[in-house]
């Protein structure tokens, strides 16, 4: 009798390497599409919530806003400091929680860039953004038509 040998051969390996691949290739682009659609919701939540806790100090405070050039808190101290916000809200875009006044233009804002800022507070337009973030076209900066905030637009 033969003894027979058991085993997978090279083409067989080979075989299941390249449909591994295949998959891999099908399931990884959807994976970053997720990522970028979960950035973008916690950014929109997070605008929303500091917008109304701003509005809701200066509302308190007889008119006047919160003073986002503060060291405290990266800028947050008057809203995290007196609870109209739990913690400094974080730009999962910039990967930071800073705020800075009128800070636009440093707002090209890339992706994982830990830009000086993640936060600007527009003192024109009276409004906190995103940096890296497009609200009106829902946009990340790395994507395209992505048009950074502008204070003097109406």
């Amino acid at each position: 009798m033969r003894k027979r040998n058991t085993g997978f051969t090279l083409v067989e390996i080979l075989i299941v390497v390249v449909i591994l691949g295949i998959l891999a290739a099908i399931v990884v682009p959807q994976f970053t599409s997720a990522s970028q659609s979960a950035v973008k919701g916690a950014i929109q939540s997070q605008l929303q919530t500091i917008s109304s806790q701003v509005e809701l100090y200066r509302v308190k405070e007889q008119g006047a806003y919160p003073d986002f050039t503060t060291a405290d808190n990266n800028g947050w101290g008057d809203l995290v400091s007196s609870d109209y916000l739990k913690e400094e809200p974080f730009n999962g875009f910039t990967r930071t929680s800073s705020i800075a006044e009128d800070a636009a233009q440093l707002a090209a804002g890339e992706e994982g860039s830990d830009a000086a800022a993640g936060w600007g507070w527009s003192t024109g337009a009276s409004e906190v953004y995103a940096v890296g973030y497009d609200p009106v076209n829902n946009l990340l900066s790395n994507e395209d038509g992505y048009a950074p905030f502008d204070p003097a637009a109406p």
